[in-house]
């Protein structure tokens, strides 16, 4: 017997509602880009410039004694918090002191860490301090900006691929696809606040090109079909389509899932914010392929009198059996 994730033969009917789908996805768009801009990031020191210190003892971290001892060095604005993990041991206490970069300065100096640590000692004198990270402002300024450039020139990218191996209709489609993933990303970083560092833009990276091998392994089979039923309605022709890619699409997502839930669960909280956005990436990527790139071409429309035929069109991933 082999493992099906749906039946054979669906004809779920994806379209019937396909003005809901695209306008839930702008309310979600549109909530997103509003937390954006009255809340913010949480940006890492990778972003913000300043100094983290990981600090690991026996004694139960107390929030309120890790700001007193550190008052008295004058840092300004310091955040302390409490790192939890499944995999610490009973006496192993984490946690995060996070110190932004003073005002003039590149980086805080060795000689400002060395007081830091030793304030952090009197109250346990066997503290270790695992890891120390320093960004200066302008760095950080720097990397904000070739982050930035990054995401915009893998979708320009992908806009021109798509554009020249399909139609432009198809590249509109997958690319306000894309544009929608990113963006439902970025909102929910924003609105639970959690820490967006360089890991998240690599995420983000990782994130647009899974949801568009998705699309274009949809839009591959559409293209199949509306050379092998010229006569069929469009929607016809894409609710045919994603039905056939189903159980592929289904499966490839939940396969992967498994894997960052894992990654999630035992990983440890360094890597944490990464699998998260990975781990939402899947779901939006797979609901956007779907039920936005998909609804859009339909909206748009595409050209049906091919003159000739493309016997390579949708044949890569036809055989495929999940």
């Amino acid at each position: 017997m082999r493992l099906r994730l749906v039946r054979e033969n669906t004809t779920i009917d994806f379209f019937s509602r396909a003005r809901i789908w695209l306008g839930f996805s702008m309310i979600a768009m549109v909530i997103a880009f509003a937390s954006f801009l009255i809340q913010g990031l949480n940006y890492g020191i990778d972003f913000q410039g300043g100094t983290s210190i990981r600090t690991q003892s026996e004694a139960p971290v107390d929030v309120a004694q890790y700001r007193a001892a550190l008052e008295v060095l004058d840092l300004g604005d310091v955040s302390i918090a409490e790192v939890f993990d499944p995999s610490f041991g009973e006496n192993q206490h984490v946690a995060m002191v996070r110190i932004q970069a003073q005002e003039g300065d590149e980086r805080i100096a060795t000689e400002t860490i060395d007081q830091v640590q030793a304030a952090l000692r009197t109250l346990d004198p066997n503290m270790t301090f695992p890891s120390v990270e320093s960004v200066g402002p302008k760095v950080s300024g720097e990397l904000i900006q070739t982050a930035i450039l990054a995401v915009s020139l893998a979708v320009i990218a992908i806009l021109l691929y798509i554009w020249l191996r399909f139609e432009w209709q198809f590249a509109v489609g997958a690319v306000l696809a894309l544009c929608h993933d990113v963006i439902l990303t970025i909102g929910i970083f924003s609105e639970l606040q959690i820490k967006f560092d360089l890991a998240i833009i690599a995420a983000l990276l990782t994130i647009v090109g899974y949801s568009i091998n998705d699309t274009v392994i949809v839009f591959d089979r559409v293209r199949e079909n509306l050379r092998k039923y010229k006569k069929k309605d469009l929607k016809e022709v894409l609710n045919l389509s994603i039905n056939e890619t189903l159980s592929r699409t289904l499966m490839t997502s939940m396969t992967t899932m498994l894997a960052l839930l894992a990654l999630f669960i035992l990983g440890g909280d360094v890597i944490r914010g990464f699998v998260f956005a990975m781990m939402w990436g899947v779901l939006i990527g797979t609901y956007s392929s779907i039920f936005v790139a998909s609804a859009i071409l339909l909206v748009l429309g595409v050209k049906r009198d091919w003159s000739k035929k493309d016997p390579s069109a949708g044949t890569k991933y036809g055989h495929i059996d999940t």
